[in-house]
C-alpha cells in the first residue's frame, strides 16, 4: 500500500500573472497575513479545527472567504503558511480574511467522516450535520474575527464545492455569496458511479475517503493500493470481478499469504458500494440536489464547471437547475468553460484539455472578470443583483468563443431528432427499422482511451480523439455528411435506443463526436505523437446507463433475451459548435474499460458479487429506428 497525499481531486494552481512574479509568490502570504489556528465547537460539541488568514493591515474591514474541505487545512503549527490563499490571486492581493477547515472527521478536526454526510432537515438542538457544522462555524467567525465585515462569502471546487453547495442551504444570515464549483451533487451519478455503471477508474480513490479514523491527525492515516502495474486495462482484466478487489481493502490483515477472509472489508466506503448497488435510500439520503429548494434568496450564487470535466460534470449542471427551479428571487449564475476538473483555479496561459487547445488566457479571465467581480460585489459591494454579469456565461467548445444568455439552456433551442441509420449514417429521416448487431467480448472490452498508463482518476479521455474506437467491430458508427453550414448544440442530449441482447444485463455507452475535415492545419504541437488534427475525432459528450436501470435506479430488472427494449440515456449538456466541414458522429458501444467496472451481461443481484463464472460474452442489436435529441441552438 502506498501512503497517502493531500491533493486528490483538488486542483494545484500556479500564479504566473497579476505582475506578480513567482518569488514573489512564495512569500506573499507570510508578508501579507498572520494565520492563527483555533477549535470551533459545533453544536453537538465537536471541535472542528480551523485555519485563519488575516491582512496584517488592519485599518479596515475585511469579509471572510471559506473554504471548508476535507481535503487538509495544512499546513499546521505556527510559522507554517500556505503560499497562495483564497479563490484566486486578486481576492488575495485586495485583502480579504481567507479560513480553511478540515470538515469532521478529517485531518485535526474532530469527529468521525462520513463520505456525503447525508442532510437532517428536522435535527434535534444537538443534532449535526455539514450544513449545522457549517451554519456554526460562520457564526463563530463572523462573532470572534476582528476587523471582518460581517459578510461571508464560500467557494470551494470537487468535495470543497459541495460544501459551498452545502453551505447555502438555511444559510446563516451572514452568508452573501457562495461559489460551488465542480461540485458533487450525488453520488451515484457523480465521480464513483455514472448512472449505475461503477467507475472502476476511481479503484485507487476508494481509500482516502473509507479508511477509518476517530482522532484528530496531521498526517495521512490511509494508504493507496498497489497496482505495481502502468497498464491498468491489463490490470483489471487480470482481476476479473469486483469481488476480487476486495483484499485491497482489508487494512488490518496480517502480513502473510496464507488463509483469509477474502470477503471481508474494512474500508467503509468500499463496503458501502458493495453492499448498495443500487439507489437506495444510501445513496438518496447523500444526495443534496433535492435540498436547493431551502437556499434563501439572501445568498447569491454562483455556479462554475468545466464542460471537459470527467470527474464532476452532472453536479454543477444540476446544481445550477435545481437553484433555478425552485429559487425565490435567488441571484445565481452558471459558468461553464472549456475546462477539466478545476482548470478555471490554475493560471496557465495557454488552455488545452489533453490533447485538444481552447484557447489562451481563458482561466485568466475568468478568475479577473468573473470570480472576482461576483465575490467582491456581494461582500464589498452594494450586493444586490446588478452585478453586471450575465445569468449564463458560457464557452462554446467548437468556436472556441463566450457566450452570455440571460438564461441556460438559451430560450431560443429546438430539439431535434437523428435517427441511428443503415451504413453507418446518421440521418434526419427515419427508415424501416433494421437490425445492426455486434459481439460484446469481455475478455477484449473497448477501451476508454488509446493510453494505457494507470492514472490515479482520469481525466484527459474527455477529449481524446476517437478513431481508435470508431474502427472496432464492437463499435457501431452514425455519422453526418459534411455539414454546409455551422449547427450549435446548447443543452442536453437524449439517447433514445431501441435494443436487444442475446444475455439478459448489458451496459449501453453513446458518445457524439466532433469530426474534423482532413485538410486542418497541423499547428498543435502539444498533441500525442501518433496524432494528427486531420481527422481528429474530439469526443464532444458521453455517458454511459447499465441498463438493468433503464426503468428506475431504485428497482433494477434484467432484459428478456433477444427482446426489443427502449433504453434512454441522458447525456449533459454541451455548448458546441460543429462547424461547417466537419461531420457530426455517434458511436454506441457496450464495453468502456477500465472507466467502468465491466458487466456480467447475465443478469445478477449485485455486480459487485458476481462470479467469474457470471461473466458471458453476448450480441447486442441497435434497431435503426434508435435516434438521438440534440437541443440545437437557432
Amino acid at each position: 500500500m502506498k501512503k497517502g497525499f493531500l491533493c486528490i481531486l483538488i486542483p494545484v494552481f500556479v500564479f504566473t500573472s497579476c505582475n506578480v512574479k513567482k518569488e514573489e509568490m512564495a512569500t506573499y502570504v507570510f508578508d501579507n497575513y498572520t494565520k492563527k489556528e483555533v477549535n470551533i465547537v459545533m453544536r453537538d460539541g465537536v471541535k472542528l479545527h480551523t485555519t485563519i488568514y488575516t491582512p496584517k493591515d488592519l485599518r479596515q474591514t475585511y469579509p471572510i472567504l471559506l473554504q471548508r474541505t476535507p481535503y487538509s487545512a495544512a499546513p499546521y503549527g505556527a510559522g507554517k503558511m500556505k503560499t497562495k490563499i483564497g479563490p484566486n490571486i486578486h481576492l488575495m492581493k485586495e485583502g480579504n480574511i481567507v479560513v480553511y477547515q478540515d470538515v469532521r472527521g478529517r485531518w485535526m478536526s474532530e469527529g468521525v467522516y462520513d463520505n456525503m454526510r447525508a442532510y437532517l432537515p428536522n435535527k434535534k438542538a444537538t443534532e449535526a450535520d455539514e450544513v449545522s457544522d457549517t451554519y456554526d462555524t460562520i457564526d463563530w467567525l463572523v462573532n470572534n474575527l476582528e476587523n471582518n465585515n460581517g459578510n461571508v462569502g464560500t467557494w470551494g471546487i470537487s468535495y470543497p464545492g459541495h460544501y459551498a453547495t452545502i453551505s447555502a442551504i438555511d444559510a446563516h444570515p451572514a452568508l452573501k455569496a457562495a461559489s460551488p464549483q465542480a461540485c458533487i451533487g450525488d453520488f451515484f451519478f457523480d465521480d464513483f458511479h455514472h448512472n449505475g455503471a461503477f467507475l472502476l477508474s476511481y479503484f485507487r480513490a476508494i481509500s482516502l475517503f473509507g479508511t477509518y479514523k476517530d482522532t484528530p491527525t496531521d498526517s495521512a492515516w490511509y494508504s493507496f493500493p498497489e497496482m505495481n502495474s502502468n497498464d491498468q486495462y491489463q490490470f483489471f482484466l487480470d482481476k476479473g470481478p469486483l469481488k476480487n478487489l476486495n483484499t485491497y481493502f482489508q487494512y488490518d490483515k496480517l502480513d502473510t499469504k496464507t488463509a483469509e477472509n477474502k470477503e471481508r472489508i474494512d474500508d467503509f466506503f468500499w463496503k458501502e458500494i458493495v453492499e448498495h448497488p443500487n439507489y437506495d435510500s444510501v445513496w438518496k439520503s447523500k444526495g443534496i440536489i433535492q435540498h436547493l429548494n431551502k437556499v434563501p434568496a439572501t445568498v447569491a450564487t454562483m455556479i462554475v464547471g468545466g464542460w471537459f470535466d470527467a470527474e464532476d460534470l452532472y453536479g454543477p449542471l444540476e446544481t445550477y437547475k435545481a437553484i433555478e427551479k425552485y429559487g425565490k428571487g435567488n441571484y445565481n449564475t452558471l459558468v461553464f468553460g472549456p475546462w477539466d476538473h478545476g482548470k478555471w483555479a490554475r493560471n496557465g496561459v495557454e488552455n488545452y484539455v489533453g490533447n485538444y487547445y481552447f484557447g489562451d488566457s481563458i482561466s485568466l479571465k475568468f478568475q479577473s472578470e468573473i470570480e472576482t467581480k461576483f465575490f467582491n460585489h456581494f461582500l464589498k459591494g452594494k450586493g444586490d443583483k446588478n452585478t453586471g454579469l450575465p445569468e449564463a456565461y458560457v464557452f462554446d467548445s467548437g468556436k472556441k468563443e463566450w457566450k452570455s444568455y440571460d438564461a441556460w439552456p438559451p430560450k431560443n433551442i429546438v430539439k431535434e431528432n437523428w435517427f441511428l441509420s443503415e451504413n453507418q449514417k446518421l440521418a434526419s429521416i427515419q427508415k424501416a427499422p433494421k437490425p445492426l448487431s455486434f459481439v460484446s467480448d469481455l475478455k477484449h472490452p473497448v477501451p476508454y482511451s488509446e493510453d494505457i498508463k494507470t492514472v490515479f482518476t482520469p481525466r484527459k479521455y474527455m477529449t481524446d480523439d476517437q478513431r481508435f474506437a470508431a474502427r472496432r467491430p464492437d463499435v457501431l458508427v452514425f455519422e453526418t455528411t459534411v455539414l454546409t453550414e455551422d449547427y450549435t448544440l446548447a443543452g442536453d442530449i437524449l439517447a433514445k435506443l431501441k435494443v436487444a441482447t442475446t444475455g439478459t444485463a448489458a451496459d449501453w455507452i453513446v458518445k457524439v463526436i466532433d469530426v474534423h475535415p482532413s485538410n486542418l492545419k497541423e499547428d498543435n504541437d502539444k498533441l500525442q505523437d501518433h496524432l494528427k488534427m486531420s481527422n481528429y475525432h474530439l469526443m464532444v459528450r458521453s455517458e454511459v446507463l447499465r441498463g438493468r436501470f433503464r426503468n428506475s435506479f431504485e428497482f433494477p430488472e434484467p432484459f428478456i433475451p433477444n427482446a426489443k427494449t427502449a433504453v434512454d440515456i441522458k447525456l449533459q449538456d454541451v455548448f458546441h459548435t460543429f462547424k461547417k466541414g466537419h461531420k457530426i458522429q455517434v458511436q454506441v458501444q457496450s464495453t468502456w474499460f477500465p472507466l467502468i467496472d465491466l458487466n456480467p451481461q447475465t443478469y445478477v443481484d449485485n455486480i459487485f458479487k458476481a462470479a467469474k463464472e457470471d461473466f458471458k460474452n453476448q450480441t447486442h442489436t441497435i434497431f435503426t429506428d434508435s435516434s438521438i435529441e440534440f437541443s440545437v441552438l437557432k
